[in-house]
C-alpha cells in the first residue's frame, strides 16, 4: 500500500513538473502584424442630459383652473390649449366694456348732430360764438370717449383670450405644477403661479465635466459620442457647443463644464439621464499602427531582450543600425541645400543627428555602414561585425557621443514628428530591435510615422515588472527543486558498504 502511495505521489509530482515546464516554454509574447487603422483620441467625462431651453408656463389670467387636457409627457404643438381658467369675471368685464362702447358711440352720434345744427345756426348768426364752441367741445369729448371705450373692449377681449393657456412652443410636457381646480394668481400679482414646464426635446444638451488636463484639447465644433445606461448597445452623436469659463472643484478635482448639443429626433434621451461622454479630440484615418503595449523605452529594452533570449549588446547594435540606416532617407531632401552633409571625413562616421564619431584605428565608415545595412535587413551579423559595431558605438557612448547605441535618443526626441520608442520586429525570420517615431495614440494602438512598414510584425512583450517577477519565480523554483522534482532535493550519493 505504501508503495502504491509513493508511486501515485511520484506520478503527481512528475505531471506537475511537466505542467510547469510546459508553462515555462509557452510563448511570452504575441506577434501582431503592422496594419493600417483609424486612431481616435477622446477625452472622457460624465454628464447629464438637459433641455436646451425650458419654458415655465404661467397664465395672465387669474382664477380657478376648470380644464386641463394635458398630462406629463404629452407632446403638444405650438398654440395647443394647455389649460382653461374660469372665464366668468373676464366675460362680465367684456360685457361691460361692450356696453360702455355702445354708450360712447351713441353719445358721439348725439354730439355730432348737435354740432351740425350749431354750425347752421352760427352761420345764420342765430347763436353766439360761445354756444358754437361748446358744441365743438362736446363733440370732441364724445369722440374721445369712443376711443377709450374701444380700448377697454379690446383689453376685455384680451383678458377673455388669456383664460385659454396655450403652448408657447412645440414640445413635451416635463412637469405639471398645478392641477385641475387649482386657483392661480396672475404674474402681475406677486409673480404668478407656475402651471407647468415644457421643452422641445428634438435637440438636447449634455453638460459634461471635463478634467482640466483634457480641457486644452477641447474646442467648439468637435464631434462627441454619448452613451447612456438605458441604451447600452447604442451611441448618440453630438457636437461641442461651448466651454464654460468657470471651473468647478469636486473632490479635489478641477473640471470645466462642456456643453454638447445632441440631436434627439426619437426623444430617446430624457432630461436627467446620466451620460458617458467621449469628445473626439484627435483622429487619424488609415495610418500605420502598432499595439501600444509593444512600445519599449530605452530603460526596459534589456528586459524585452531577456524575454526573447537576445543579447542586450546585440539589441543596442540593432537599434544603432536602424537609426543610422534611416538617416539618409530623412536627410535626402536636404542634399541639395546642404551638399556636404552626406560627406564622411576620413576616420569619422556621422550619426543621424549630425554628431561626428571618431572611428577606431583600422575601421572605415564603409565597414560600419555595411554592417548597419545588414542588421537593418534583420540578418544575423557575424562575430566580426558585432565586435566592430560594439567597438564603434561603445566607444562613442563612453566618450559622450550620440551614436544611437543605447536608445538614449528615444528619451529626448519629442519634436514635431512625435515621440520616440523601440519595438521588437520580426523580419526575415529574425527578431530585430527597431526605433520608431509615433504620433496619435488611443492607448490601445499608436500611430507609427517612421521605423516600420506594413509587412512587418511587431512583438508584444510583457512589461518589465512582469518579466522581473517571472525571473524571480523561476529562481525560487530552481532553489526549491534543486533542479529536480518540486519538493525533492538532490541527495548526495552514499558510499557502498565496506568502502573506505
Amino acid at each position: 500500500m505504501k508503495g502504491l502511495f509513493r508511486a501515485g505521489r511520484v506520478a503527481i509530482l512528475v505531471s506537475g513538473a511537466a505542467a510547469c515546464q510546459k508553462a515555462q516554454t509557452a510563448p511570452l509574447y504575441e506577434a501582431v502584424p503592422v496594419a493600417r487603422r483609424d486612431i481616435v483620441v477622446t477625452a472622457s467625462a460624465s454628464g447629464v442630459v438637459q433641455p436646451i431651453l425650458t419654458f415655465i408656463v404661467k397664465s395672465k389670467a387669474w382664477g380657478e383652473i376648470i380644464e386641463m387636457p394635458v398630462q406629463t409627457g404629452d407632446e403638444v404643438r405650438k398654440g395647443q390649449p394647455l389649460a382653461r381658467i374660469d372665464p366668468r369675471i373676464p366675460q362680465q368685464n367684456l360685457a361691460q366694456a361692450q356696453a360702455a362702447l355702445d354708450k360712447a358711440r351713441a353719445q358721439l352720434e348725439t354730439a355730432t348732430a348737435r354740432l351740425r345744427r350749431s354750425e347752421a345756426l352760427y352761420r345764420s348768426q342765430s347763436i353766439s360764438e360761445t354756444e358754437y364752441e361748446s358744441s365743438n367741445l362736446a363733440h370732441a369729448t364724445a369722440s374721445a370717449a369712443v376711443v377709450n371705450a374701444e380700448a377697454g373692449l379690446q383689453t376685455a377681449k384680451d383678458a377673455m383670450e388669456d383664460t385659454q393657456v396655450r403652448a408657447p412652443i412645440t414640445g413635451s410636457i416635463l412637469e405639471l405644477d398645478a392641477v385641475l381646480r387649482t386657483v392661480i394668481s396672475s404674474p402681475t400679482l406677486g409673480g404668478g403661479t407656475v402651471i407647468l414646464k415644457m421643452a422641445n426635446l428634438d435637440t438636447v444638451q449634455d453638460s459634461a465635466m471635463v478634467a482640466e488636463t483634457d480641457i486644452g484639447r477641447v474646442q467648439p465644433g468637435l464631434p462627441v459620442t454619448i452613451t447612456v445606461d438605458a441604451f447600452p448597445n447604442r451611441s448618440f452623436d453630438g457636437t461641442v457647443l461651448k466651454i464654460g469659463p468657470q471651473a468647478q472643484i469636486m473632490q479635489n478635482v478641477t473640471s470645466f463644464p462642456v456643453f454638447v448639443n445632441i440631436p434627439n429626433p426619437g426623444h430617446l434621451l430624457k432630461p436627467g439621464m446620466n451620460t458617458d461622454v467621449r469628445i473626439h479630440t484627435g483622429r487619424r484615418d488609415g495610418v500605420l499602427a502598432v499595439p501600444y503595449a509593444a512600445l519599449r523605452t530605452p530603460r526596459d529594452v534589456a528586459s524585452g531582450a531577456a524575454v526573447l533570449g537576445l543579447d542586450p549588446q546585440l539589441v543596442e547594435q540593432q537599434i544603432a543600425a536602424a537609426t543610422a540606416a534611416a538617416a539618409p532617407q530623412r536627410r535626402a531632401g536636404d542634399s541639395t541645400a546642404h551638399p556636404t552633409s552626406q560627406a564622411q571625413a576620413p576616420g569619422t562616421f556621422t550619426t543621424p543627428n549630425g554628431r561626428v564619431i571618431t572611428l577606431p584605428p583600422g575601421v572605415t565608415a564603409d565597414q560600419v555602414q555595411q554592417a548597419i545595412a545588414k542588421m537593418r535587413t534583420g540578418a544575423e551579423p557575424t562575430a566580426a561585425e558585432r565586435a566592430l559595431l560594439a567597438q564603434v558605438f561603445g566607444r562613442s557612448q563612453r566618450s559622450g557621443g550620440g551614436g544611437g547605441g543605447g536608445g538614449g535618443g528615444a528619451r529626448g526626441s519629442r519634436g514635431g514628428s512625435g515621440n520616440s520608442y523601440i519595438v521588437f520586429v520580426r523580419r526575415a525570420g529574425n527578431v530585430t530591435a527597431v526605433p520608431i517615431k509615433t504620433g496619435l495614440s488611443d492607448q490601445d494602438y499608436v500611430e507609427v510615422t517612421a521605423g516600420v512598414e506594413e509587412k512587418d510584425t511587431v512583438l508584444v512583450l510583457p512589461s518589465a515588472s512582469l518579466v522581473q517577477s517571472q525571473q524571480q519565480f523561476r529562481q525560487r523554483f530552481q532553489n526549491v527543486t534543486g533542479g529536480g522534482l518540486p519538493g525533492l532535493r538532490q541527495q548526495p550519493s552514499q558510499p557502498a558498504a565496506g568502502a573506505r
